[in-house]
């Protein structure tokens, strides 16, 4: 009688085929909480792992905290018993396969902190078994899976390609993104090995609707998504140069770039605004900058676009003083409404937002400073906590009104015949009629 052989390679991919798989997932926060949910929905029985007992506690409950979830998926999903989450990462010793979506801050010396990173890797280590597969999602600089996670988990004593699987597939979350979700948003990945690579490819073919391109190694797929958001940041930077070129010589940026991205090709346009936010834009060029110094190589195109941008919050606070100058009043005393603390419209991810920069140099400035977003009621920025305020409330004693966030929400044409000043950093009044001698745009 015959004996089939199958090799751990065959096995683990016989289970992501029939989903009989059981998926790990370590971070619940804006990447991690989203890919759980999309494996779950697709089949698959999943258990997220996460440090914070308050976002266990909530997915247990069938909690949403995440934007781009609908309530009721991850409700449906606790039910039926297809996801889960724990602190205990003993569970890990259950699983076929992990995904590793944890932060990647710069610290104060804008140097990349991996401690996230690492840590989850060691965790892993301890309960990592033959047949498993670990990719990493959180977006780092080319080299961290092969140079760091490869080394802390190859410490069990099991060799990556032959007893498991290790690879890097991109996060490429747009929060607030009205079309693509993490479903059918295309995914990168590239593992180890050539059955690192085929056997993350499969895992994700089987979870999402979106193409997976397979690509040779991790340090392609992490340079790839370095790639885009420095591609982001620079063009953001060059904009926001532009305009404020275009603030001194009393030309509009905004109709400029209407007028320019009439071009059918060969020009993308990419708009200017208080500054740049997020965890991906503000931060991952940062860590190519850093790399290449390993290189003897200097990154002066990402350094410079990171200045440049850096600034714009306070170029916002300089032209609020020239305008409330011009009308006789100075920012030292004034009353300033702050329409929008989110990084961009519509959410409540205010993550590194510019807004925040630009409430700290009010504040600074002496301005007697209220600040309203329909999406955060309360928020904390370096070991302070503030309220937000209903704009309504306010908004006729303000001495001028500061758009730093254009929600679609606020209703544009009140709030301009309501208020003294508008100084608009994102274009959110454009389609106001009325009142246009007291708007200033960026």
């Amino acid at each position: 009688m015959e004996v089939l052989m199958t090799s751990v390679k065959d096995e683990l991919l016989y289970k992501i085929q029939n989903k009989t798989a059981k998926l790990g997932v370590v971070g619940l926060g804006y990447v991690g909480l989203p890919l759980a949910v999309e494996k779950a929905k697709a089949g698959f029985t999943v258990m997220g792992f996460d440090i914070q007992p308050q976002k266990v506690s909530m997915v247990n409950e069938g909690k949403n905290y995440i934007g781009d979830i609908v309530d009721d998926d991850l409700k449906k999903l606790v039910k039926e018993k297809k996801i889960s989450a724990t602190s205990d990462f003993s569970f890990v010793t259950d699983m076929d396969t992990i995904a590793i979506c944890v932060p990647t801050p710069l610290d104060k010396y804008k140097q990349p902190d991996l401690s996230y990173v690492r840590n989850s890797a060691e965790e892993i280590s301890k309960y990592l078994h033959t047949g498993m597969l670990v990719v990493l999602e959180s977006t780092t600089y080319p080299g961290t899976t092969e140079e760091i996670i490869k080394p802390i988990l190859e410490s069990s004593g099991l060799k990556c390609g032959e007893d498991f699987f290790l690879a890097f597939s991109p996060e490429r979350v747009d929060p607030g993104n009205a079309y693509y979700k993490t479903n059918n948003t295309p995914k990168v990945v590239g593992g180890c090995t050539k059955e690192c690579t085929e056997i993350a490819a499969e895992l994700y073919r089987s979870v999402l609707n979106g193409d997976v391109i397979e690509v040779s190694s991790p340090s392609v797929a992490e340079m790839e998504k370095i790639l885009e958001n420095t591609f982001r940041n620079v063009n953001i930077a060059l904009v926001n140069e532009m305009s404020i070129l275009c603030s001194k010589m009393g030309i509009n940026i905004w109709e400029t770039i209407d007028a320019a991205k009439s071009k059918p090709y060969g020009y993308m346009a990419f708009y200017p605004g208080p500054g740049i936010g997020g965890h991906c834009i503000p931060l991952d060029p940062m860590y190519l900058s850093w790399k290449a110094k390993e290189y003897d190589f200097h990154t002066k195109l990402i350094e410079t676009s990171s200045e440049i941008n850096d600034f714009m919050p306070e170029f916002i606070v300089e032209r609020m003083m020239k305008i409330l100058n011009d009308h006789k009043k100075t920012l030292n005393g004034a009353k300033v409404l702050m329409l929008g603390v989110a990084y961009k419209n519509d959410i409540d991810d205010y993550r590194e937002s510019p807004a925040l920069k630009v409430m700290e140099n009010l504040i600074n400035s002496g301005a007697d400073l209220l600040i309203n977003d329909p999406y955060i009621k309360r928020f904390s920025h370096k070991g302070k906590t503030y309220n937000t305020v209903s704009w309504e409330d306010y908004i006729d004693k303000a001495d001028i009104v500061l758009i730093t966030t254009g929600h679609k929400v606020y209703p544009m044409e009140e709030i301009v015949n309501r208020s003294k000043l508008v100084f608009d950093t994102r274009n959110a009044t454009k389609a106001v009629k009325t009142g246009r001698k007291k708007i200033f745009v960026l």
